[in-house]
């Protein structure tokens, strides 16, 4: 009996679990991870599937934000004004089910920049792998469900290209928040997909893996062979540039020792960095989804980019039609009854759109505005150093959104500032807590690590243990087992390999 009625209770959490995401808040969240180019796409693709939805030649109403050096100061007048407005136009009810809760956070500019200021805009540096890749997959044949997974793997890598997420994380993420239940085992069978793409090793989950899926692709050959033992066998002595040990393990004759080693020294560790070189048209820049601009009296305004995505609203044809169709309800034909149908889904699936296309705006609104309170110093002055540390934690709870949400936002989205443009992810880092309970950005102790060693002897490189104490001199009392951890996170070889 009582394990009927275990069976009971669980299949009623099953439940809860299945109704939690509805088909709009599916569409909100992956509006919500689309950077501005892959979202203009994804609205024009829209407008061609349903006629029910067109441009608007109103402009949009910008909300106006602002905050000074000494914080924000809530305005009554702005906050009655929106509240009006939402009123007025039914089509934003898809904010209400997004959740604000804002009243304690700073404000700042709101809105869209307009054309002649994105043509103003420069951005020297080039979107990094993603569109490349999903090209690649565009010509690949998949079911639905493959093709979403593959391209949300994608979205998942780092900018080198590797897979840092893991798979379980990913397999939780993709039952939770898009309703596919894949195992483990299933996800990485749609991950050797993508380690198929080019270039060779996009897609590993480690610098060890990213190196044996490059040496997969070549011909069979005894280098081949030998390349992949190194790799398998000896990555440690091959990491640490012990090539003595190497050769001896292996047998090898010096001439075999200088051919091998010159052949894994062409492998690449980055591949993804790789394809942000310059590829011809498929080359692209980046646009980023938020201008921030900080005034001499270090005030933070900023405007959500518009980009080339239009201003949309449901077709008032269709509507009227929706409406002369609903009055005459009981003296349709069959033929006007399906017209009826058509029309109501039509206009249906319209309205929804737009409401998750609000909803993305207040969603990257209540992000940035947290970011930039919680960041306000970096932003005065650009000095990478005075970044707090900041996890996705801090911002889902001062905004009320979820930390799921808030790392979409961050997603391959950028932000230009007056100091440069920074990939939105760039403003999270976690803390490093003292023995004496002091908290530090690792970003900041990473920074200092940086220039020591740039600044160092390159005679007589500093060692770990000198490293530390350097650092613990400047304020930074950290464990040297944690400097070492930093120095490689930050690709900077061992002392004796520095010089």
């Amino acid at each position: 009996m009582a394990l009927n009625q275990g069976q009971i209770q669980e299949q009623k959490q099953e439940q809860r679990l299945q109704q939690s995401i509805t088909q709009q808040q599916l569409l909100q969240s992956q509006l919500v991870e689309m950077p501005l180019q892959q979202l203009a796409e994804r609205v024009e693709a829209e407008m061609h599937d349903n006629p029910a939805l067109e441009t608007t030649v109103d402009e949009p109403v910008l909300s106006e934000y602002q905050e000074g050096p000494e914080g924000p100061e809530p305005s009554d007048d702005f906050d009655s004004q929106r509240e009006r407005e939402e009123r007025s136009d039914a089509l934003d009810a898809a904010l209400e089910s997004i959740g604000r809760d804002d009243e304690d956070l700073p404000v700042y500019q709101g809105g869209h920049a307009s054309t002649d200021e994105r043509e103003e805009i420069v951005y020297g540096e080039s979107l990094s792998f993603y569109d490349q890749l999903l090209e690649q997959v565009a010509g690949m044949e998949l079911t639905e469900e493959q093709r979403f997974v593959l391209e949300y793997l994608i979205r998942s890598l780092d900018d080198d290209g590797l897979l840092r997420t893991p798979l379980d994380t990913i397999c939780e993420e993709l039952a939770i928040y898009n309703g596919i239940d894949m195992s483990v085992a299933q996800l990485e069978a749609v991950l050797r997909l993508l380690q198929r793409l080019d270039p060779p090793g996009i897609g590993a989950r480690t610098l060890q893996e990213c190196l044996l899926l490059q040496i997969e692709r070549r011909e069979d050959s005894m280098l081949k062979n030998l390349m992949q033992k190194v790799i398998e066998r000896y990555f440690d002595s091959f990491t640490k540039k012990r090539w003595d040990k190497i050769s001896q393990s292996l047998h090898l004759s010096d001439e075999q020792a200088r051919i091998l080693q010159h052949e894994l020294r062409r492998l690449n560790p980055k591949p993804g960095a790789s394809m942000g070189e310059p590829m011809g048209h498929s080359m692209q820049q980046i646009t980023p989804d938020f201008i921030v601009d900080t005034q001499d009296d270090g005030s933070v305004t900023f405007t959500l980019n518009g980009g080339d995505v239009p201003q949309l609203q449901v077709s008032q044809s269709f509507a009227d039609l929706l409406q002369d169709y609903q009055q005459g309800k009981g003296n349709l034909t069959r033929q006007m009854k399906e017209a009826l149908l058509y029309t109501k889904q039509k206009v249906e699936a319209a309205q929804n759109f737009i409401d998750a296309i609000h909803a993305r705006q207040h969603t990257l609104t209540q992000t940035m505005k947290c970011i930039i309170q919680l960041q306000h110093r970096f932003f005065e002055e650009g000095d990478e150093s005075l970044l707090r540390p900041m996890i996705l934690k801090d911002v889902a709870d001062r905004t009320g959104l979820d930390q799921s949400t808030i790392s979409r936002v961050s997603n391959a989205k950028y932000v230009q500032t007056r100091w440069g443009t920074f990939p939105l992810k760039f403003f999270f880092s976690d803390s490093y807590v003292t023995d004496e309970g002091e908290e530090l950005s690792t970003r900041e102790i990473k920074a200092a690590l940086r220039e020591m060693v740039k600044d160092e002897d390159k005679q007589h490189p500093m060692t770990d243990e000198a490293l530390t104490e350097a650092l613990k001199q400047r304020g930074y009392p950290i464990a040297r087992r944690t400097v070492a951890k930093y120095r490689e996170q930050l690709g900077i070889p061992v002392a004796r390999l520095r010089k």
